[in-house]
């Protein structure tokens, strides 16, 4: 697994849609990460620890795992306002 699986700019011909070298491990600096990326089923999303966990589990650090924390943040804030 590439980072670039998980990335929302990762088109279905397996290019970069900013046009950048695929990177070998998990690392990038344009890291865009989506909701969608790691739950195929936006009901499967439990809380932010779970996407967390699986980026941790993937192999992700630094940069890349804060954006995620973020992107898992939000989402979990819009599901808490949803069920109010």
């Amino acid at each position: 697994m590439i980072i670039c699986d998980l990335c929302m700019h990762y088109r279905p011909d397996g290019k970069c849609g900013l046009d950048l070298k695929l990177p070998k491990g998990m690392s990038c600096r344009d890291y865009y990460p989506g909701l969608q990326k790691f739950c195929a089923n936006p009901s499967d999303f439990v809380n932010s620890r779970q996407v967390i966990a699986m980026a941790q589990y993937f192999g992700m650090k630094g940069t890349e795992l804060k954006k995620v924390k973020l992107m898992g943040t939000r989402a979990e804030n819009t599901l808490n306002e949803t069920a109010d």
